[in-house]
């Protein structure tokens, strides 16, 4: 069991935090509310992931799209339509190598996860540190991007049997089943 140490978010939730965060880049829409350095500090600060004096710097920015990115591709592999496999994301390993993250033993020989630094490089490795403890509590596998290419929206599956593929059936899932129909329904090309 890991232990991760607790940050002062209002989240109930790792997973919902990790959620939130792979959402604030829309990519249907192509748009981003982490599109600058004073965005992120915002948007660290209103989770209680930073103080408010704290600033974030160009060099926050990108190590926080970085993480972000990652983890929507390792949701996107992690959870496979085909199968249960898994995929390491480069992306995501990249972002961890970039964190100042510290691992110790605690008493009991659990081990802790405590991000180093400060101001917004912290608030980026309790971003990190969520993702582990989201792991360690079981809600990592429930943490899913959707299926449909042009909506990857971040979702927590709910569904008994952990099956679902897309954040809303009425929407992404209509869209991707009403392809496949209309490809199915499509006549086949004449060939001379």
């Amino acid at each position: 069991m890991l232990a991760v140490l607790p940050y002062s978010c209002d989240m109930d939730r790792p997973a919902e935090l990790l959620r939130d965060f792979v959402n604030t880049y829309d990519v249907e829409a192509d748009t981003d509310e982490l599109a600058s350095p004073a965005e992120l500090a915002v948007w660290l600060r209103e989770r209680g992931l930073i103080s408010e004096a704290d600033r974030a710097a160009d060099d926050d920015l990108v190590l926080a799209v970085n993480l972000r990115e990652g983890l929507r591709s390792a949701l996107r592999h992690d959870h496979p339509a085909d199968g249960p496999a898994r995929a390491t994301s480069a992306g995501l390993d990249a972002a961890f190598t970039a964190l100042p993250l510290r691992v110790t033993l605690a008493a009991g020989s659990i081990p802790i996860t405590e991000p180093l630094g400060t101001g917004a490089a912290r608030g980026i490795g309790l971003l990190a540190a969520a993702l582990l403890e989201a792991r360690a509590d079981g809600d990592w596998p429930r943490l899913k991007v959707c299926a449909e290419d042009t909506c990857q929206w971040a979702f927590i599956d709910s569904s008994k049997n952990r099956s679902r593929s897309w954040c809303s059936m009425r929407t992404c899932g209509n869209r991707t089943k009403t392809r496949a129909y209309r490809a199915r329904r499509r006549p086949a090309p004449l060939s001379s």
